[in-house]
């Protein structure tokens, strides 16, 4: 029998580790540049806005003297927007990805149309908007409100949920559904019992990624027409409101150097909400993740 000789083996094995420490390497640039783009990000937002960063920032409606400014409309008009679409994006979303994983059939029709539901998670936020200014605003009459906005940020994220949701409810073994069907259950309640509380550490997960994205998008609004600064606040569904992205947008692109740091204070504000929201569905994750 003919061995390889060991100079060859000796001279392969070499360029093999050296083209694996290249791309080591290459790999640790790139996250350590990411990082330090990062830090230094976070460092400027924070040096420029923290000095505005107090009560008075927080209970101040908009103004056009950058030291009387507030974010008071834009926070609770934030708050108002995700009390729409939370609801309405999660319970469509889940229930549409229960019908395509338990119920659909698998055929072409239906392939198509999961296809197309990951194609619409990479499409631009603009195009939601038009649609919304299209069907919400005009077509179905709701004006600049809570309730068209919600509708329209609803639609940007429901993609993502689905795809997540499928996933998700996808990585349930089949071995537990057998199990309950042998139980005698019927196919919702083992979906209600057995497989959406596995899944929902996997659901919650796309579920924060796709708020953390709702509450950021400023285009969508700048489309559908929300107003930047009002002096009052929504009392009901249908109350126009302006919310945290629009009302940084119109602080980050005036020419006074001041309104740039308000502008900083803001985006800490959004920063703020933004971990808040994150902790609790992290929390409520692994709660279930550690019951099941």
């Amino acid at each position: 029998m003919r061995y390889m000789d060991d100079t060859v083996v000796m001279k392969r094995l070499t360029k093999r580790i050296t083209f694996n420490k290249v791309w080591k390497t290459l790999f640790f640039l790139a996250t350590m540049f990411a990082l330090v783009t990062l830090a230094i990000l976070l460092y400027r937002i924070v040096s420029q806005g923290i000095g505005y960063l107090n009560i008075d920032f927080l209970t101040n409606f908009a103004s056009r003297f950058a030291d009387k400014a507030g974010i008071k409309a834009a926070l609770i008009g934030s708050l108002w927007l995700m009390a729409v679409v939370a609801p309405v994006s999660i319970i469509l979303g889940v229930g549409t990805a229960i019908y395509l994983e338990e119920y659909a059939k698998k055929n072409r029709i239906n392939d198509f149309i999961r296809m197309n539901i990951s194609n619409l998670a990479g499409v631009p936020s603009i195009v939601f908007g038009l649609l919304g200014l299209t069907i919400f605003v005009r077509m179905m009459g709701l004006g600049k409100s809570i309730l068209a906005a919600g509708f329209t940020m609803s639609l940007l994220i429901l993609p993502v949920i689905i795809v997540a949701a499928q996933e998700a409810i996808r990585a349930v073994p089949n071995e537990q559904r057998e199990a309950s069907y042998g139980m005698g259950a019927t196919k919702w309640q083992t979906i209600l019992r057995v497989v959406l509380p596995a899944a929902i550490p996997g659901i919650l997960t796309g579920s924060i990624l796709a708020m953390s994205r709702a509450i950021g998008e400023t285009a969508p609004l700048v489309v559908i027409g929300i107003p930047v600064i009002l002096q009052f606040l929504p009392n009901s569904l249908l109350s126009q409101f302006t919310a945290l992205p629009m009302q940084i947008y119109d602080w980050a692109k005036r020419p006074q150097e001041a309104f740039q740091y308000v502008a900083a204070a803001g985006i800490l504000v959004l920063m703020t909400v933004l971990l808040l929201m994150n902790s609790i569905a992290i929390f409520i994750r692994n709660k279930f993740q550690k019951r099941y």
